[in-house]
């Protein structure tokens, strides 16, 4: 039995997964926080930083458990699904575990301190690390195309 060949997924092919989980995030959470708090959520630009509890859990629990959860049981966001991307181990090319999950997740905060240069790294890199991936040990590939250099697991 021959093992599927990855390639490693780069910068762009990123951002266009980005963009598709931001529309799908914004598509469920606006209904939601137009609902509870109506039009002046989106328009009072002098209002508090924190509508209400409804506010956190809907723009900063809801989509943190969603991907998340995306990781843990499809190994992938509906955006990274759409260019056949997967987030695994970077040792042994498996699922990630829970805490790789979560750390992955958090370390998304220091990679976009800096100017996003921790997200820019992934343009870089040349096994197409962030420094998210690169602190959780985690690695984005998808099928190998032809011409594409192969992935290689372990450190």
């Amino acid at each position: 039995m021959q093992q599927e060949a990855f390639e490693y997924v780069g910068f762009w092919a990123r951002v266009g997964a980005a963009a598709i989980d931001t529309i799908i995030a914004m598509i469920v959470t606006t209904p939601l926080l137009l609902w509870i708090y109506g039009t002046g959520y989106f328009t009072d630009i002098e209002g508090p930083l924190v509508a209400g509890p409804a506010d956190v859990l809907i723009t900063w629990v809801l989509p943190t458990v969603a991907v998340i959860l995306f990781w843990l049981r499809k190994q992938a966001t509906p955006g990274k699904m759409v260019i056949a991307a997967r987030v695994v181990d970077a040792k042994t090319g498996g699922p990630i575990s829970v805490g790789q999950a979560i750390g992955r997740y958090l370390a998304y905060i220091p990679a976009m301190l800096p100017l996003c240069l921790g997200l820019i790294w992934v343009a870089f890199d040349p096994r197409k690390q962030g420094w998210h991936d690169k602190m959780a040990g985690t690695l984005v590939v998808r099928p190998q195309r032809e011409g594409a250099a192969p992935v290689r697991f372990g450190s």
